[in-house]
């Protein structure tokens, strides 16, 4: 069998996983009793999988999430409120696909960011995109957008992006220009992608933390409408956290 020209081949048109999979299938002896369909079907599979992969690294990348979670480490044993049976249906991202989206809101500590983000690593591998930005942080960004004449391309970028997750909103009341800026992005994702916003403050007190009455009617009616709502409580999980024993002093 002619082994490297056809792995040559395969490198050079960009099918490194089938390439990998040919070479261990090479040195195989009960490979040799396959026939041809089983070898490409193997092939292929390897391939696919690779660049799945692929896509997913990327993804994460992209995503730039604030923690490394995953939604197979959620610990629901803890006395904070939260429903097992719609954490795990927000899981398969069904919601994602039917343009839905989430208000994670509780107490300072009990895991709103955490959760946002195991959502967000989940949909990467379900091959959506996402990107996380906390929301003071994205407010200061599209300030000075608007100063150096890139807003409207972030606001595009923005609005392109499969999921949203907007963390830390409130409890500070916004201005002008952050209304004006919530109000395009809420508008932008509207019946066309899913957002998760996390807060302290309870969705009941948003209206106040908006500030102008119309503005105020015109996101909350977008975005409360077909959103899911995850209300936790207790206190904060970080006091549950062990403290580490101080390290031993060089003598």
């Amino acid at each position: 069998m002619l082994t490297h020209p056809t792995l040559d081949m395969l490198r050079d048109l960009g099918l490194h996983g089938m390439a990998r999979a040919f070479q261990d299938l090479d040195v195989q002896a009960e490979a040799r009793a396959l026939d041809h369909g089983e070898w490409l079907a193997i092939l292929l599979d390897h391939e696919a999988t690779l660049r799945r992969q692929k896509r997913f690294e990327a993804r994460a990348r992209a995503a730039r999430l604030r923690h490394d979670a995953q939604v197979e480490d959620v610990d629901f044993r803890a006395e904070r409120g939260l429903d097992r049976s719609l954490f795990l249906k927000l899981a398969s991202c069904d919601w994602i696909r039917q343009r839905h989206g989430l208000l994670l809101t509780g107490p300072a500590g009990v895991g709103k960011s955490w959760l946002a983000c195991a959502l967000g690593h989940k949909a990467c591998r379900d091959d959506f995109s996402v990107a996380y930005h906390r929301a003071p942080r994205l407010f200061a960004a599209l300030a000075l957008a608007r100063g150096d004449g890139r807003y409207a391309r972030m606001l595009k970028a923005l609005a392109r992006t499969d999921l949203l997750i907007l963390d830390d909103w409130g409890p500070e009341k916004l201005n002008d220009e952050q209304r004006r800026d919530l109000l395009e992005i809420i508008e932008d994702r509207y019946e066309r992608r899913s957002i998760i916003v996390t807060s302290q403050v309870p969705v009941e007190r948003w209206y106040e933390i908006i500030g102008n009455p119309t503005i105020a009617d015109a996101i909350l009616d977008r975005l409360v409408h077909n959103a899911y709502r995850i209300e936790l409580t207790g206190e904060s999980m970080r006091k549950q956290r062990p403290i580490p024993a101080p390290e031993t002093a060089l003598t």
